[in-house]
């Protein structure tokens, strides 16, 4: 049969969309064989983080009996610890300390954090998770304006207040330390999905099962085959609201994440205000670029690269993805529909697939 699971509109989340963590334009495609024998396909999906999960495991021996309740566990642990809206969560602790007071991380909080930092000074910026307060002051978080365009005085002191350079991370022989020189208010939403996506795929392994798709809210992670001994094939969808299959590719061993803006935004005087904010100036972005897809081998940096390269635009995303030797595939407005781009690294993945999109099932929404 065929699986088809499309995120249009997923957060990380137990509360408000956060403008970091909003992916659309993808629709995930796994073929699962339809074979009487051969290896046990065991499929899990749930709920979490205001989206949802598909797990596709191809099992070549007995998986662990409690699969299912040790993923929910995974789950739990990543939203206790980063989740924005649960008040006694280790982000919400943190984001509550003073400047300059140093305050102990779990190691998990500060592998993510130092995925974050990795990425914001590879990107100069264009990723930043203290961007949370120019999403809330542009109405795109939780504090609803009314799609009213801020004041360029307020925009500017609350670029002032934001920074990832204010944060600072020290190892010592008793753990990891975060210090802040002002108060930023932190928001992971835009890495802490892969990185859940991460575990859970780190986990099959250890327990010997090479062979999976592991996807939440539209971020994914596969390894090995599909039920049918091929590679797993993933479609990427036009970005528009009538959706439709662009590209499918065939991938292995890799991670994958998407991110757009066209269903979240709002039109005031003819001009379109997108609900992505670029962190170094404190607007919205204003470019042609409708969707960024990113390949590489772990997921929580596929999915804060793809929030900094749609952030970018095209010309300057291209350029630093083959400086950096990434592999990214782009899809840019034009007035009679759009053009496909992509870095050099992502050559590898264009492989023309003979396979029609009328034969997948139609996407599912949420």
């Amino acid at each position: 049969m065929i699986l088809v699971d499309s995120k249009t509109s997923s957060e990380f989340k137990t509360g408000p969309l956060r403008v970091s963590f909003f992916f659309v334009g993808a629709i995930f495609a796994a073929l699962l064989g339809g074979c009487d024998s051969g290896p046990e396909v065991i499929e899990l999906t749930g709920a979490k983080f205001g989206t949802h999960y598909n797990i596709t495991v191809v099992a070549d021996q007995p998986a662990p009996s409690d699969l299912a309740a040790q993923v929910e566990a995974i789950l739990d642990r990543v939203d206790a610890s980063m989740s924005t809206y649960k008040a006694d969560s280790e982000l919400s602790q943190l984001n509550g300390v003073a400047r300059s007071t140093p305050h102990a991380i779990s190691a998990p909080f500060a592998e993510v954090l130092d995925v974050s930092a990795d990425v914001w000074r590879l990107s100069a910026g264009a990723f930043d998770p203290t961007v949370g307060p120019l999403v809330d002051l542009w109405g795109f978080g939780p504090s609803q304006t009314g799609d009213k365009i801020p004041t360029s005085t307020a925009i500017q002191s609350t670029l002032a207040s934001a920074g990832f350079d204010a944060v600072t991370l020290q190892s010592t022989n008793t753990g990891v330390f975060l210090r802040k020189s002002r108060r930023v208010q932190l928001d992971l939403s835009a890495v802490a999905k892969g990185y859940a996506v991460d575990l859970i795929a780190d986990y099959l392994e250890m327990n010997a099962l090479p062979d999976y798709l592991v996807e939440i809210g539209g971020e994914l992670r596969v390894s090995g085959n599909n039920p049918q001994g091929e590679l797993w094939r993933v479609a990427v969808e036009i970005p528009q609201l009538t959706g439709g299959v662009e590209r499918i590719l065939h991938l292995q061993d890799v991670s994958l994440a998407t991110s757009g803006d066209y269903r979240n935004y709002f039109e005031r005087d003819g001009k379109r205000y997108s609900h992505m904010i670029d962190p170094r100036s404190g607007y919205p972005i204003d470019h042609a670029l409708a969707s960024v897809t990113v390949v590489m081998p772990r997921c929580a940096e596929a999915d804060a690269w793809a929030t900094a390269f749609f952030v970018m635009g095209e010309e300057q995303a291209i350029q630093r993805a083959n400086e950096l030797g990434l592999a990214i595939y782009l899809l840019v407005r034009k007035d009679d529909g759009f053009i496909a781009q992509h870095s050099l690294a992502f050559a590898p993945y264009m492989k023309e697939d003979s396979a029609s999109s009328d034969s997948m099932l139609p996407a599912l929404t949420h």
